[in-house]
């Protein structure tokens, strides 16, 4: 009876013992990498701001310089758009496609900085046969965002009477001397052929002084300062080449950042 014991009490260690095991290496295992799985991607809380085409109603609009702003409410979050100006209320549903987020955009026209808001090519507005707010250079309900204008149409402007600044060079000569005048500020004067204020936080102007063939006779130039079709002005800027402003806007030759004096 004694041995008997005994040996059922030895039996039931020895069953305890290989139970314990098993769940040790089980847990060993279940804490081990699991090296033949791909790691999880993790998600952010935060909200990211939508680059692709969105819809919703409208809760607030404005004009101002020659475009629409729209506060958009998609049911998740509002966000601000703008493209040309077009005719929408609030309580409008529109269709908003893929644009140019442009952070801490500040609008001088409206003495007001956007947080964030999309340039787009169109805003299509429900019952309205047409996207709205069509933009140059793309037919309508192109999801093309606001890009750079392009070059200047022939405008009939008297070319006649522009003079060569002291110290300075024509457009032709630009042109002509592009890859050793690349990287130096220059001095030109000519006439604004066409103007596009507001366009990536800059205003775009045409110059053409009547030198040069068609493809160098027209320079395009950025800049803070503000001028119209017609003016004569002098500028002054570092020559750039073959600046790429996306969305398929290359400039061969271009002055960024100029300073103008209206005459």
């Amino acid at each position: 009876m004694k041995n008997t014991l005994i040996l059922t009490f030895a039996l039931l260690m020895s069953i305890s013992i290989i139970f314990g095991c098993q769940e040790q290496e089980q847990k060993t295992i279940a804490q081990a990498p699991q090296e033949s799985q791909p790691p999880q991607t993790q998600q952010s809380s935060e909200s990211q701001p939508v680059t692709a085409g969105y819809s919703g109603t409208v809760i607030e609009t404005m004009n101002s310089g020659g475009y629409t702003y729209v506060n958009v409410d998609t049911g998740k979050e509002t966000l601000w758009a703008a493209a040309n100006q077009f005719e929408v209320k609030p309580g409008d549903k529109v269709m908003v496609p893929q644009g140019m987020a442009m952070k801490n955009y500040h609008s001088k026209t409206l003495d007001r900085t956007f947080e964030l808001v999309y340039f787009v090519s169109n805003i299509s507005v429900a019952g309205s046969e047409q996207p709205t707010g069509q933009l140059p250079g793309g037919p309508a309900g192109m999801a093309q965002p606001l890009a750079p204008p392009a070059p200047a149409a022939p405008v009939q402007i008297d070319l006649s009477d522009i003079e060569k600044p002291e110290g300075g060079i024509t457009i032709a000569e630009i042109f002509s001397k592009k890859a050793d005048l690349a990287g130096q500020r220059i001095i030109v004067r000519g006439k604004v052929v066409k103007y596009n204020p507001g366009i990536m936080g800059r205003n775009w102007i045409h110059l053409q002084d009547g030198t040069g063939e068609e493809g160098t006779n027209d320079l395009t130039i950025t800049t803070n300062a503000m001028a119209k079709v017609g003016d004569t002005v002098t500028a002054s800027g570092v020559i750039e080449l073959d600046k790429d402003f996306g969305a398929g806007y290359v400039y061969n030759v271009v002055i960024e950042n100029a300073e103008i004096i209206v005459e």
